[in-house]
């Protein structure tokens, strides 16, 4: 079996997303650019506010989000990932992005480093919770699925926040330039 040619990662700040939410949520059925969310299901939600053992995580700043952006093209830099795209909002991360690691190993460095960054100065205990537990990891398969999950995460998220967009006229062809 072939190698994806990228993934679309996306993770959450601690609290913000639950599961049942009126917004909607996803799973692993339902978790698509552009697909259909799940419906609210306010037992659910409240069953997910109720665990939680801290206040909800934001990054607020745009100092916040400017350096988990920075942390994301550090590491892959480092892992010699190639970063398609990535935007930072203030409760969730979107990153498309080629690598020869699992999305899942990418994701948790991600989070990793990004928590270690923002520790440095975010007045958050040590031990806050910075990040939900899971995330999405999908396989775009082809190079339409992959111009899907750019133009998702740069054009379809609101006003844009911190971003990024590799680019052959302004962008380099070293990975996470």
């Amino acid at each position: 079996m072939s190698a994806p040619l990228a993934y679309f990662i996306t993770f959450h700040t601690y609290g913000t997303w639950l599961h049942g939410r009126e917004m909607g949520s996803v799973d692993d059925d339902a978790n698509l650019p552009g697909a259909p969310v799940l419906p609210a299901i306010p037992t659910l939600e409240a069953s997910s506010r109720r665990s939680m053992t801290e206040t909800p995580y934001r990054l607020s700043s745009e100092t916040a989000r400017r350096a988990v952006l920075e942390v994301v093209r550090e590491v892959c830099r480092h892992r010699g990932w190639f970063l398609h795209a990535a935007h930072v909002r203030t409760t969730h991360v979107h990153l498309v992005l080629t690598g020869d690691a699992a999305p899942e190993k990418m994701l948790n460095d991600f989070k990793a480093y990004a928590t270690r960054r923002l520790k440095s100065f975010d007045g958050e205990p040590d031990r806050r919770h910075r990040w939900s537990h899971y995330g999405s990891t999908r396989y775009l398969w082809d190079a339409n699925r992959v111009a899907g999950a750019v133009r998702y995460t740069l054009d379809e998220q609101g006003v844009p926040m911190a971003t990024y967009i590799w680019s052959d006229d302004v962008g380099s062809s070293e990975p996470g330039a």
